[in-house]
C-alpha cells in the first residue's frame, strides 16, 4: 500500500478534518473492505506481539551458568574421574537442590507480554463502508472510524472527531489517577505529554463516562501500548549486586584452585619425580586443598537464605518474585517512587473552607467542633450566625451538585464514595460534617442540571427549594422568596466567569476587579501549595430556567481545597532512607507544584528543583547526568523518560528500585535494578514485569524490604566469612604441613564434610540472623565494592590462619609423639570445633554474643551443638570411621581439641571489644 506514513504524524495538532483527510478515510461511510484489506496486509493484526519469553528449560539452564556453579560442576566431574563417587555425588546434589530453589521461584518472570495481551477490547462499534458493525479489535486498521461508549476499552490509538462529556481513565498508561476529560480540539505543540493529549485516546484506557467517535490512528505495536510492549522486550535484565559479586568470587576462587592444584604439583613432582603412584597422589592432594578453596555449600546457603528472606518479606507485606531482588533491596542507593497510592492515600481529602470575606477554616478544625456539638451546619436559615451560614451553604452545595454515592466502611468508621474521586472528596467531607446528600435529596428535589464538561469545567445543579425555606424575606434569607435554587461547583477561573456578586455571609455584593483578584490569588495560593481548588457558587432563582440560563448571574460562595494526603507512615520511611543513605525520588504523572508539595511535605525535596517531560525531552543524555544527580521530584513524564532517568541514574553508578503500577511502568520496572510493582492498584503488566510486588502498595513497605534485604546481605557476608575463614584454615594445614615432614593432614571426605555438614548448618542458621541494630544507620554497600569490603577480608585471613596453626599444630604435636595415632582426627576435630566457636562469635559484626543474647537465635545455636553431635558420631561410631579414616579420641584429648578451639570465640571477641572502643573512642 503506498501512501503517508500514518503513525508518525502528530494528530493532536490536526483538526478532526485534516486527521480524516490525511488518514484517507470517510467519517460518514468509514473504509471500504478492499482498503481494508491492502491497510492489514501492510500493518497487520490490531494485537501486540510476543517476542520471546524464557521456557522453564531456560530458567534451569541459566541457574548453572554462575562462575562458581561451573568451578562446582569441575570439582564433581574429578572426584568422579578420581573415584571419589561419595564427594561427586554431595557436590551434584547440592547443585540440583540450588536449581530447582532458583527455577521456581523463577518460572513466571517473563509473561509482561500476556499480560498486555489481555489489555486489548474483544469487540468494537467500526463504521464500514456506511454501515455501523460490531467486529473483533483485531480487525481494525488505521482510518476506522470507532464508536466509543462509558464502559467500553480503547480498541487502539484514535483521533476524536466527537465527545459528548467523555471522560476516559488514563492511569494505567499515564500514572494520572483522575479520569481525564477529553475534547475534539486542536493542542499545539511538537511535545506534549500523553496525559495532556485531550484529543486522542489509547489502547489499554477505559471511557469512564460519556460517549463520543474517533478514527483510528495506530493499531498493535504501533500505539503507545504497543511501543511500551516493544520497549519491555529490548530492556536487557541486568545481573543484581549480588549476582555480580558472586560471579566475582567464584571467578577468584577457580584461579585460586587452579594456582593450588599447579603449585602442589610442581613441588611434589620436584620432590618425588614423575612416578604414576607419586603424580596421582599429587593430583589428588591437590584436588583436596582445591575442594578445600571453595566453599560448596555457598551456592545453596545463599538460595536458601534468599528464598528464607522472600518469605520474611512476604510477612512485611512485599511478595519476592525473584529471589536476587531480595539481597538487591538491601543495596539500593536510589529508590525512584510514583507519588499516587505509594506515598499518597490515592484518596483525594477536602481540607479547608475558604468562604468569601471569612478566615480560611481546615476541615480538621470543623470536625472538631462538629464533634464536640458546637458546630451544626445541616441547616439554613437567618439565626445562624454569618459565617457558619456561609459555610453550611458551601457543604449543602458540595453534597447535592455531586453524583457520588456514599458508603460506610468495612469498620463503620468514615465515608467512602464510589464515583469521581474529586466529588466523592466533597461528598464525604459534607457527610463528615453531617450533611449527607441522601438526608437532603427529598427535600431538596433535583429538578434539572447541567452536567460537567472539560470546556466548561463545572457542574450545575437545579434544586426545589424546601417548603420551610421558601418564602422566607428576612435579612438575610437565602432565597429572597425563591422556589429554586441553582448549586454550581467548578475550576475557580471558569466559575467566576458566569459569577456576578459573592455572597458575604448575610448579603450578595458585586464582584469587583480587587474581589475578583483576592480570590483569584488565593485560588493560585492555594494551588501553589499543591491542593486541587475547587470554587461553590449558588443562585435562587423563582422558576426553573431556561437551557443556557442556569449558568447566569451566579453568587460566588468560597473556595475548598482538597489533597491527596500522604500515607501516615510513609514520612518516617523516608527519614529511614536518608539515614541508610538512600536518596528518595519521586516520579509522578501528575502535575509539578501538587509533585512538589507533597514531596516536599514528606522530606524528599528541601527546594523547589523539579523537572517536567518536556524539561527533559530539551535535555542531551550529558545534561540529565548531571540533572538526576540533584533532582528528586519528576512531573507530567512519559515511559521513555522514566527510562532515561534510570539509565541516567544506573550510569552514575547508583543502584535504583522504581516503583510502578502502570502498563507505562513497565518498562522502567524492568530496566531498573530492582522493580517494585503495586498488588493492589498494580496491572498485571507491571507485576510481571516487576522483581518484587507490594501487597498494600506502601512506600514504607518497599523501606520495610530494604531493610530486610540489608539483613540478608549481611548475613550472606557473615556466611562467606564463616566457611571462608574456615577453608583458609584448611589451606593452611594442607599447605603447611608436607614442609613440616607430616603426611596428608586431611583427606578430601574429612574437607568435604567440613564445607558442607559443619559450614553448612550453622552457615543456614547465620541465614536467620536478625539484623544488626545500627543496620539502617549505614550507608549502603556501592555496586562495585567487593564482598570483602569492610574489613571481611582481612577478618577471614587471621581467623583463618589462626584456625589452622592452632589445629596443624595440636596435630603435629600427636604426630611427633604417634605417627600412627589419632593425630590426623585431631586436627580434623579441632578445626571443626574451632568453627563452631567462630559461628557463634560473627553472629554480630560488632556486638558481644553476650550482649545480642544466645537464644536470639535459636538455630544458630542448635545447629553449633547438631555439628558438635555429627562430629562426635563421625570420631567416635564404628561404621563411620573407616568411611572418614577416623580415630577415636581418648577423653583427655578430646579436652584438649574442645579447649583449644575456643581460642577462636574468645579472639573474634575480643576483636569486636576493640572495635567498639576504638568507635566511641
Amino acid at each position: 500500500m503506498t501512501g503517508p506514513d500514518y503513525e508518525k504524524k502528530p494528530w493532536h495538532q490536526l483538526s478532526p478534518a485534516q486527521v480524516v483527510s490525511a488518514l484517507e478515510s470517510d467519517r460518514a461511510q468509514g473504509l471500504e473492505e478492499e482498503e481494508v484489506r491492502r491497510r492489514r496486509a501492510r500493518y497487520g493484526l490490531n494485537e501486540l506481539e510476543e517476542r520471546s519469553a524464557r521456557g522453564l528449560g531456560r530458567i534451569v539452564f541459566e541457574q548453572f551458568r554462575q562462575v562458581l556453579v561451573v568451578v562446582l560442576i569441575i570439582a564433581a566431574a574429578v572426584s568422579f574421574a578420581l573415584g571419589e563417587i561419595g564427594d561427586g555425588l554431595v557436590i551434584l546434589a547440592i547443585l540440583v537442590l540450588n536449581a530447582l530453589l532458583g527455577s521456581v521461584q523463577e518460572y513466571r518472570a517473563e509473561r509482561a507480554i500476556a499480560a498486555l495481551k489481555k489489555l486489548a477490547a474483544p469487540f468494537v462499534h467500526v463504521r464500514r463502508e456506511g454501515r455501523l458493525r460490531q467486529l473483533s479489535a483485531r480487525e481494525l486498521v488505521p482510518g476506522d472510524i470507532i464508536s466509543l461508549e462509558t464502559g467500553s476499552a480503547a480498541p487502539a490509538d484514535a483521533r476524536l472527531l466527537e465527545a459528548v462529556n467523555l471522560q476516559t481513565q488514563e492511569a494505567a498508561l499515564t500514572g494520572e489517577s483522575e479520569p481525564v476529560s477529553k475534547t475534539t480540539e486542536l493542542i499545539e505543540g511538537m511535545h506534549v505529554p500523553i496525559g495532556d493529549r485531550f484529543n486522542l485516546v489509547h489502547l489499554g484506557t477505559t471511557v469512564v463516562s460519556g460517549r463520543g467517535e474517533a478514527v483510528v490512528t495506530a493499531t498493535g505495536m504501533h500505539t503507545e501500548l504497543g511501543t511500551i510492549a516493544g520497549m519491555i522486550e529490548e530492556v536487557a535484565r541486568e545481573p543484581t549486586p549480588l549476582q555480580h559479586r558472586l560471579a566475582r568470587l567464584g571467578r577468584n576462587l577457580a584461579w585460586i584452585a587452579a594456582c593450588i592444584i599447579a603449585l602442589v604439583v610442581a613441588l611434589g613432582v620436584l620432590r618425588g619425580g614423575l612416578d604414576p603412584a607419586n603424580l596421582r597422589l599429587l593430583f589428588l592432594t591437590g584436588v583436596s586443598m582445591a575442594v578445600a578453596a571453595v566453599p560448596e555449600g555457598l551456592p545453596a546457603v545463599v538460595t536458601i537464605a534468599l528464598a528464607l528472606g522472600s518469605q520474611r518479606m512476604l510477612r512485611r507485606r512485599a511478595l519476592i518474585r525473584k529471589l536476587p531482588a531480595v539481597e538487591s533491596l538491601g543495596s539500593v542507593t536510589v529508590i525512584c517512587s510514583d507519588k499516587t497510592g505509594t506515598l499518597t492515600e490515592n484518596r483525594m481529602t477536602v481540607t479547608m473552607l475558604d468562604a468569601a470575606n471569612e478566615r480560611p477554616v481546615t476541615i480538621d478544625a470543623l470536625l472538631e467542633d462538629h464533634e464536640r456539638g458546637v458546630l451544626a451546619l445541616t441547616e439554613l436559615h437567618p439565626d445562624i450566625p454569618a459565617p457558619r451560614r456561609s459555610l453550611g451553604l458551601m457543604l449543602h452545595a458540595m453534597a447535592l451538585c455531586n453524583d457520588t454515592e456514599l458508603a460506610r466502611s468495612e469498620d463503620g468508621r468514615r465515608w467512602e464514595a464510589i464515583g469521581d474521586p474529586t466529588e466523592g472528596a466533597l461528598a464525604v467531607a459534607a457527610a463528615e460534617l453531617g450533611v449527607l446528600r441522601s438526608d437532603l435529596a427529598g427535600r431538596w428535589t433535583r429538578v434539572s442540571e447541567v452536567p460537567f464538561t472539560s470546556e466548561r469545567k463545572r457542574m450545575t445543579t437545579i434544586h426545589r427549594v424546601p417548603p420551610d425555606e421558601a418564602g422566607r424575606d428576612e435579612a438575610g434569607a437565602f432565597w429572597d422568596k425563591a422556589l429554586y435554587v441553582a448549586f454550581a461547583k467548578g475550576a475557580v477561573g471558569n466559575l467566576l466567569e458566569v459569577c456576578s456578586r459573592a455572597w458575604m455571609g448575610d448579603e450578595a455584593v458585586p464582584i469587583d476587579e480587587a474581589l475578583r483578584n483576592r480570590i483569584q490569588a488565593d485560588d493560585a495560593e492555594l494551588a501553589d501549595r499543591g491542593q486541587r481548588v475547587m470554587g461553590i457558587a449558588f443562585r435562587p432563582m423563582p422558576e426553573v430556567p431556561e437551557d443556557g440560563e442556569a449558568e447566569t448571574d451566579l453568587i460566588f460562595v468560597g473556595l475548598v481545597a482538597m489533597h491527596d494526603p500522604p500515607r501516615p507512615d510513609v514520612k518516617e520511611a523516608v527519614a529511614k532512607c536518608r539515614s541508610a543513605g538512600v536518596r528518595p525520588v519521586m516520579i509522578t504523572g501528575d502535575h509539578p507544584l501538587t509533585g512538589l508539595a507533597i514531596a516536599k511535605d514528606l522530606d524528599i525535596t528541601r527546594d523547589d528543583r523539579n523537572l517536567t517531560g518536556i524539561d527533559l525531552e530539551k535535555m542531551s543524555s550529558e545534561e540529565l547526568a548531571e540533572a538526576v544527580l540533584e533532582t528528586s521530584v519528576y512531573a507530567r513524564v512519559s515511559p521513555e523518560h522514566k527510562l532515561r532517568i534510570i539509565d541516567s541514574l544506573q550510569d552514575s553508578g547508583e543502584i535504583v528500585a522504581m516503583t510502578g503500577d502502570g502498563v507505562n511502568d513497565a518498562p522502567a520496572l524492568k530496566a531498573a535494578d530492582i522493580g517494585v510493582a503495586m498488588g493492589i492498584s498494580g496491572t498485571d503488566v507491571a507485576k510481571e514485569a516487576a522483581d518484587v510486588v507490594l501487597l498494600d502498595d506502601n512506600f514504607a513497605t518497599i523501606v520495610a524490604a530494604a531493610e530486610e534485604g540489608r539483613v540478608i546481605f549481611d548475613n550472606i557476608r557473615k556466611f562467606v566469612k564463616y566457611t571462608l575463614s574456615s577453608n583458609t584454615g584448611e589451606l593452611l594445614v594442607m599447605l603447611v604441613a608436607p614442609f613440616l615432614g607430616m603426611p596428608l593432614a586431611l583427606l578430601p571426605v574429612q574437607i568435604l564434610w567440613i564445607n558442607l555438614v559443619t559450614d553448612g548448618l550453622p552457615g543456614l542458621a547465620l541465614a536467620v540472623e536478625p539484623g544488626e541494630r545500627n543496620i539502617m544507620r549505614r550507608p549502603p554497600y556501592q555496586p562495585g565494592e567487593s564482598i570483602f569490603s569492610r574489613g571481611l577480608g582481612r577478618q577471614i585471613i587471621w581467623v583463618g590462619v589462626l584456625m589452622g596453626v592452632v589445629s596443624l599444630g595440636a596435630g603435629y604435636v600427636y604426630w611427633r609423639i604417634d605417627p600412627g595415632g589419632p593425630w590426623q582426627t585431631m586436627i580434623f576435630t579441632t578445626l571443626t570445633l574451632s568453627q563452631m566457636g567462630n559461628a557463634l562469635a560473627i553472629r554480630s559484626d560488632t556486638d558481644s554474643i553476650f550482649t545480642i543474647g544466645w537464644f536470639t537465635n535459636r538455630f544458630a545455636l542448635g545447629a553449633v551443638l547438631l555439628t558438635l553431635a555429627l562430629q562426635l558420631a563421625v570420631v567416635y561410631a564404628d561404621f563411620l570411621q573407616p568411611f572418614f579414616h577416623t580415630q577415636s579420641l581418648a577423653p583427655r584429648d578430646l579436652a584438649i581439641a574442645i579447649a583449644l578451639s575456643t581460642i577462636i570465640f574468645w579472639a573474634v571477641e575480643c576483636a569486636k571489644w576493640s572495635g567498639r572502643r576504638r568507635l566511641h573512642a
